[in-house]
């Protein structure tokens, strides 16, 4: 291998996440910031979060009640 081309590796590097939850990781970063982990993440809580931005999720669900219809075949 090449000297002096691989970066830097910290393998006790903090972890912070916008739920407020840090942990422990190897990366090659000093210090991370994550917006979601698995604290928080609805996969793993089994809490379902919509984020709507601009109502954005009552226009899908509108637009899906109105296909309820099928169209007839030929």
């Amino acid at each position: 291998m090449k000297a002096d081309i691989h970066p830097t590796y910290f393998p006790e590097a903090k972890v912070t996440c916008a739920c407020g939850r840090s942990f422990v990781v190897g990366s090659t970063e000093e210090k991370l910031e994550v917006e979601i982990c698995s604290n928080c993440h609805p996969f793993f809580t089994g809490n379902e979060k919509i984020l709507d931005a601009a109502g954005r999720v009552e226009k899908f669900k509108k637009r899906a009640a109105s296909k309820t219809t099928t169209k007839k075949s030929k």
